[in-house]
């Protein structure tokens, strides 16, 4: 059975990663219309974070977009396989 939550629960939760590295928090959730599956997790970076010093963000991108795959589970926190968080420069939010 499956089990769904409000989009709005989902906001503002921590995103950390599989090896719990603290990312920051989700913002947003980007959501395909036609077939309603989440795309993507608009995150606000944690600036003191460790994985914010290894995708070495420049100070003007405070936001990324992770992919959903990513996610590995979700319960208080968004866990998510810290391989996939490094993410092209099309992908940072400026």
């Amino acid at each position: 059975m499956y089990k769904y939550s409000i989009a709005k629960q989902l906001a503002s939760k921590r995103v950390i990663t599989n090896r719990g590295d603290e990312v920051g928090k989700v913002l947003d959730i980007l959501v395909d219309e036609l077939s309603g599956t989440l795309e993507y997790l608009l995150v606000e970076i944690d600036v003191d974070s460790k994985v914010t010093r290894t995708l070495k963000l420049d100070g003007k991108s405070r936001m990324v977009k992770i992919p959903y795959s990513a996610v590995s589970a979700v319960s208080d926190v968004f866990i998510v396989d810290e391989k996939q968080i490094i993410v092209d420069s099309d992908e940072l939010i400026q």
